[in-house]
Order: structure tokens, then sequence, then C-alpha cells
């Protein structure tokens, strides 16, 4: 190799910047923390749409089966036994008490709709408003809720004996049972009739 292919071949070399201008960032303790909560709240809504999407698609499924089980004793049967009949609508109701506690137990925030839609049913002259709520629940109504204008002020008090998710709403006048057993029983009632439990 002569010198003159030897001096063509050669690269300069630049001294790199240690000014931190070479458009590396380091992150900061707040930029990992804000990159950590970011991380796990996408984790966690992707987390809770597949719970919800794969229980509403096992909820189907379910529903699908029932429905050709049923149908495919009503036809060979037109005077199918009442209590096979019983059977079938105890399991159906199992099966929604069931699921109506998994709702409840993956979004405990649930609670705050419940409150607001019972404080709502009250008449609009009520006063000395107290909102009954399992006192895990209480914590949550306190910490996110607050009455909204128009609506009568509330207090909220801690009940042991009414299950995550419910309420009960008491004034001097009225009384709305918001709790999970009273709504279950009223879907029941809808979907099988009154004599249902």
């Amino acid at each position: 190799m002569s010198d003159d292919s030897a001096a063509k071949a050669t690269e300069t070399w630049d001294v790199p910047a240690i000014d931190g201008s070479d458009g590396k960032g380091y992150l900061t303790a707040a930029r990992l923390e804000d990159l950590q909560k970011q991380a796990f709240d996408e984790a966690w809504r992707e987390g809770r749409e597949s719970g919800v999407a794969s229980g509403l698609a096992e909820v189907q499924r379910r529903a699908a089966r029932y429905d050709e089980l049923l149908q495919a004793l009503s036809e060979p049967f037109e005077n199918l036994d009442a209590a096979v009949e019983d059977q079938l609508v105890e399991l159906a109701i199992a099966v929604v008490k069931q699921l109506f506690r998994r709702e409840v137990r993956i979004d405990p925030n649930h609670v705050i709709g419940v409150v607001r839609e019972a404080i709502q049913l009250l008449p609009v002259a009520s006063r000395t408003v107290q909102v009954h709520l399992h006192p895990d629940d209480a914590a949550l109504v306190r910490e996110s809720l607050s009455p909204a204008e128009g609506e009568p002020a509330w207090s909220v008090v801690e009940d042991p004996l009414i299950s995550h998710g419910g309420c009960r709403v008491t004034t001097e006048n009225s009384h709305i049972d918001a709790t999970c057993e009273a709504r279950l029983q009223a879907v029941i009632s809808a979907a099988f009739g009154d004599e249902r439990r």
C-alpha cells in the first residue's frame, strides 16, 4: 500500500461530546416513576379488559349452552317435569350470583355508581341522608365521591352487615335498598318471576 492510498483510506476522528448533548437522555427518578406508573396502569387496564372479555365470553358460551339444553328439553317433552325445570332455574340463578360477585370483586369502584344511582332516586326535598356501606366501600366512597350540585348533603355510615358493592340509603321519610342482595333479587325476579329467590 502506498502512502497516497493509505492517506485516502483514513478517516478523521472527532472527540465525542461529554456535555450530554449527544441526544441520549438519562432517566431521572421522576421520569422512571412516571414510566413505571404508565406501565402499571396500562397493564392493569389490559388485564381488566382481558378478564372482562374472558368472563363475558364464558357467560355467553354458557348462556348459549343453556339455551341449547332448554331447547332440546322442550322439543321432545312438551310436559317438562317441574322438578327438572326448577333445577335448571336454580342452576341459572347460581351462575348469575357468581357472575355478580365476580364483577363486584373485579371492579371495587362499582359501588360509587351504585351510591350515585341510589341518591338520585331520593325525593328532592330529602334531608338527613345516610348512605350505609360496608366499611371497605365506605372508605372508597369517602375518598372518591361527594354530593353533587343539586343533591342533598349526605353522610356515610359504616355497616359491616352490608355486602361489598352495595348500599342502603335512608332519610327521615325514604329507604332505598341498593344492596347486592336486593339488586340481585330484582334481576332474578325480572328474569324468572317473583316466586324465585
